[in-house]
């Protein structure tokens, strides 16, 4: 957990966003994956290169220059980001909670090597979009603009 924040205008206090790189094919599978694992509608998402992710992103002071790939807002609680927010968002997904918990007691900055070394090598080895992914007519919804 990273910080507090007092508001988030766009976001339903119910829901938690995800903030994703969304030029980046390991990112936009991440959220293929959470989408369809996503059984209690906990998420909304948007892409960091989005008006709604820069805002959200300036609202609290984040430095893109270190954390560039997905980030968590809890509107009201906190942010999350790297393992951290990865760890949260598992936690979250039916059949994934169990190993989230034990993963979470790795400490942090293990966690973050591992995390860095992937989110540095990502577009290498995933590939890059030309632009941000435009989610289906069903999927809209769940996407802030």
């Amino acid at each position: 957990m990273v910080s507090k924040s007092e508001n988030s205008p766009s976001i339903e206090l119910n829901k938690k966003l995800v903030l994703f790189d969304g030029v980046c094919n390991l990112c936009n599978g991440a959220i293929q994956f959470m989408i369809k694992h996503d059984k209690e509608d906990t998420f909304l998402y948007a892409a960091l290169q989005s008006d709604i992710g820069k805002k959200l992103i300036a609202e609290r002071n984040i430095d893109t220059e270190k954390v560039d790939s997905i980030l968590l807002i809890e509107p009201g609680v906190a942010y999350y980001d790297k393992s951290d927010a990865a760890l949260q968002i598992g936690k979250q997904l039916r059949g994934y909670r169990t190993i989230s918990s034990i993963l979470y007691l790795i400490p942090s900055g293990l966690r973050n090597i591992v995390y860095d070394f992937i989110a540095r090598n990502r577009y290498n080895w995933y590939g890059k979009r030309e632009a941000c992914m435009i989610p289906t007519a069903e999927l809209k919804a769940k996407f802030l603009d």
